[in-house]
């Protein structure tokens, strides 16, 4: 099994994605790349410890790769808006790439420059792909929110 951390606004739309995702065993949500340690998610919310709200992805590279989860990364969110997704607004919802490996961070880096290249959106991707820090799992009630309360997605 290997992990990988995705950022892409609430966190609650993204890990429900990739949690139905063939290859994905587990997903969990949590706060990662901030300054504060122990961050939860009022602290999170009030902007002022740079923690993203981000997904640790927990897969089986023998069925999806590394690469084919950040093309998905880039299909479910857009990446072109600074700080925000849809209407959240704030830091703790940029889009980013948290890498654990030099592979990682330039398959990432690789992919976001292709889907430049291929003018993909209509504004330039402003994700940030950077090494992965501490990840902090956020609150029970967090984990698997739209699976437990029969929510629709946050995708746009």
């Amino acid at each position: 099994m290997e992990i990988a951390y995705f950022a892409a606004g609430c966190f609650w739309g993204v890990e429900d994605t990739f949690m139905k995702t063939e290859g994905v065993s587990a997903t969990e949500v949590g706060y990662m790349n901030g300054s504060e340690p122990d961050p939860n998610y009022r602290t999170v919310c009030g902007g002022n410890t740079g923690h993203a709200e981000a997904v640790k992805v927990i897969f089986n590279s023998e069925v999806i790769n590394y690469k084919s989860l950040v093309i998905l990364f880039f299909e479910i969110h857009n990446p072109t808006t600074m700080n925000q997704q849809g209407p959240d607004i704030g830091s703790q919802y940029r889009s980013g790439i948290f890498t654990i490996s030099n592979e990682q961070f330039s398959t990432s880096n690789n992919i976001m420059n292709q889907l430049e290249a291929e003018n993909r959106f209509t504004a330039p991707i402003v994700t940030i792909i950077e090494p992965a820090k501490e990840f902090y799992r956020a609150e029970t009630y967090h984990q698997q929110y739209l699976k437990k309360n029969g929510g629709g997605t946050c995708k746009l």
